[in-house]
């Protein structure tokens, strides 16, 4: 096989029979792997039941997102890897579409699907990530109608519940940070892969429904915030040489004053805090990638696309 889904689970029991179902109708063959994360709901014995062919991994704890897809990664060989959370629907043909994708250029790290929203197939969820100089991920289209994301373009980060990666590029790059647990972690991937010259792509054609927060339970709340928070800090530092960092302090320091007052109103204020004061003082756990003079063009890019983010986030 050529191609290996990976599936990370927790208390996902609800959402795995629409999921897996749902790969079952795709025209492309592929091996399957689910990692449950110690699910307290049945879902391990749910997938045992009901899809014996599919490879199950049952950890004794939940060791979170980013370790579990992790192994996954491990556990297959394949030359592609598709990453999907539990609570998505494919559509038809969304696999050999994204493969299509990502087999056009050698230079294609990820592909991101079309993610449209489950309870309301008039939105979209997600047409690609970007991220920007105040330190902020935007999902692109998210809330807007599916008729305007019909063109294929780079992106800068390839969201994880649903996008196709490149394993040689994985493995000369590193996996997921397990230092993230949840959250954040596909866009340290993919930048990762940009200061090595790599790029995301977004695929149109590959279309699935996302019903969204279906492991954390919603949007918004307190598990979410801290570790999102926390993972904020963790990207710039992380990936940035030291003088890049220098030149965007000002502008981190304004992303998170103003995503302070957002939460703030939303009843999160605090949780947003503790979220940033633990990635500053647990900052030095995360091993920086290490400047290489050979990727300083690719750095320049980096720092040209954070701005040029910036300013589509804030007037567009």
């Amino acid at each position: 096989m050529d191609l290996t889904v990976i599936i990370p689970n927790y208390n996902g029991q609800p959402f795995l029979g629409e999921c897996l179902e749902s790969l079952k109708n795709q025209d492309h063959p592929f091996d399957v792997i689910v990692i449950d994360n110690a699910s307290q709901d049945e879902s391990a014995s749910y997938i045992r039941d009901n899809y014996p062919e599919f490879n199950l991994i049952e950890n004794q704890e939940n060791l979170g997102f980013a370790a579990a897809v992790n192994q996954g990664i491990k556990a297959s060989s394949s030359e592609y890897i598709f990453l999907l959370n539990n609570d998505v629907r494919l559509g038809a043909e969304t696999i050999s579409n994204l493969l299509k994708c990502i087999k056009k250029d050698e230079n294609i790290f990820a592909v991101s699907s079309k993610m449209i929203q489950y309870h309301d197939r008039t939105k979209m969820d997600d047409a690609g990530d970007e991220y920007t100089i105040l330190g902020w991920t935007r999902r692109v289209g998210y809330g807007k109608s599916p008729d305007n994301y019909v063109q294929e373009r780079e992106i800068f980060s390839a969201c994880a519940a649903a996008s196709i990666y490149r394993r040689s590029i994985l493995d000369e790059i590193g996996y997921f940070d397990e230092n993230f647990f949840a959250y954040m972690e596909d866009v340290d991937l993919s930048y990762r892969a940009r200061i090595h010259g790599y790029k995301c792509w977004y695929c149109p054609e590959a279309v699935v429904y996302h019903v969204g927060s279906g492991t954390s339970g919603s949007r918004y709340n307190e598990f979410k915030t801290r570790l999102a928070a926390r993972n904020n800090v963790y990207v710039p530092y992380k990936n940035m040489p030291w003088p890049q960092l220098l030149v965007n302090l000002v502008f981190l320091g304004m992303g998170y004053f103003i995503k302070y007052l957002f939460f703030l109103r939303k009843g999160y204020g605090e949780i947003y805090l503790d979220g940033l004061k633990e990635g500053f003082k647990s900052r030095k756990k995360i091993g920086k990638v290490i400047y290489n003079h050979r990727n300083f063009k690719n750095y320049l890019v980096i720092q040209w696309i954070l701005i040029r983010n910036t300013f589509k986030y804030l007037f567009y």
